[in-house]
């Protein structure tokens, strides 16, 4: 199929967004896994003092991960369906937590550069259609040494990974999607995956985009091999 990409992707998710926090809320691990790669941003004293950008925060699952692992911090979310971050926003949050509706590919202009202690990416990278460009504005908007995390569903390159990943979304994930009448955005789940980066090809994204000590951890449960954290730091000069 054709991936869905932009205004189209944002109304997919618009739509999807009434049942979205319910059927993740039925995904084994997928909370449980947002909060560990959060920890794995490694962010000191709780976040106290630091500024954190969350892209692609959706109804703010990875915000609240955020949260979870850096209570001190100030965490901006970011995502360009309005549907989404309205849920997200009539959650309740601290005062140290807004969001921004924007697509990401737009932000270069509005954020300043060298600003962000961390920036956290969940479930992002696959549904853009220039994933290099996404990157070059992380690299702008964190400061020499800021850290970056990547939560992603990026297949660890083996048959059996394709196939478990094929099987949950054609017996799982895309009958729920049918029964909330999201079947687009849910086939678009699907081979979002299938034809993004492996994992290996993705952490040789990121060295290519200037991050530095990239590492890619695994995450436990049915997804090992289908879901990854990479994180890795900007360099001086960035």
């Amino acid at each position: 199929m054709t991936l869905l990409r932009g205004d189209a992707l944002s109304a997919a998710f618009d739509h999807g967004s009434a049942a979205y926090d319910r059927l993740v809320a039925a995904s084994p691990g997928y909370h449980a896994h947002l909060r560990r790669s959060a920890r794995r941003l490694g962010l000191p004293d709780g976040g106290r003092g630091l500024r954190v950008l969350d892209l692609g925060c959706g109804t703010g699952a990875s915000t609240a991960a955020l949260l979870a692992a850096a209570p001190h911090a100030r965490i901006t979310g970011v995502d360009a369906s309005a549907g989404m971050l309205e849920r997200a926003a009539a959650k309740a949050w601290p005062a140290g937590v807004d969001f921004v509706h924007a697509p990401v590919e737009e932000l270069a202009g509005r954020l300043q550069p060298d600003f962000y202690d961390a920036v956290f990416a969940g479930y992002l990278f696959r549904n853009l259609a220039d994933p290099d460009k996404v990157l070059d504005l992380v690299r702008h908007v964190l400061a020499p040494g800021g850290r970056l995390a990547v939560h992603e569903y990026t297949l660890g390159g083996s048959l059996l990974h394709r196939a478990v990943w094929n099987a949950v979304c054609a017996t799982i994930i895309q009958p729920a999607g049918r029964l909330t009448g999201d079947v687009e955005l849910y086939r678009h789940l699907r081979c979002s995956v299938t034809e993004f980066d492996t994992a290996p090809a993705f952490a040789a994204r990121l060295r290519r985009a200037g991050f530095s000590d990239v590492r890619v951890l695994p995450l436990p449960g049915w997804q090992t091999g289908i879901t990854h954290t990479f994180v890795g730091r900007a360099g001086e000069g960035a």
